[in-house]
């Protein structure tokens, strides 16, 4: 769908939740259910998708993607500590130096 869309704007969000939704049905694993979550931000916002991906710390706590998506959807709702304890958590999981460098920014940026 990001692929096809003309612009991030002009993305279908609701169809990619819709698309999300019918994977759930065959793999409702954690991963699926936080790149859902994603989608569902687009669609309902912030709020509405940190209340999709709580449930998930326990099955994502190693998972760096989940700090970060979540540390993302703290940023959006204004909780700064929240989303750079997030984003520590993240940088402590990941060695990928395109990953570590983005939330390295984005630590800096909440200063």
């Amino acid at each position: 769908m990001h692929a096809e869309s003309p612009s991030w704007e002009a993305t279908d969000w609701p169809q990619i939740l819709g698309l999300y939704e019918m994977l759930m049905l065959h793999d409702p694993g954690p991963v699926v259910r936080l790149n859902r979550a994603v989608a569902l931000c687009h669609v309902a916002g912030p709020a509405a998708a940190l209340e999709a991906v709580e449930p998930l710390t326990e099955a994502l706590e190693r998972y760096h993607l989940f700090h970060a998506t979540r540390g993302e959807l703290l940023r959006a709702l204004g909780r700064k500590q929240g989303a750079r304890a997030a984003w520590l958590a993240a940088l402590e999981l990941t060695s990928n130096p395109a990953e570590r460098a983005l939330l390295e920014d984005r630590l800096r940026s909440q200063r």
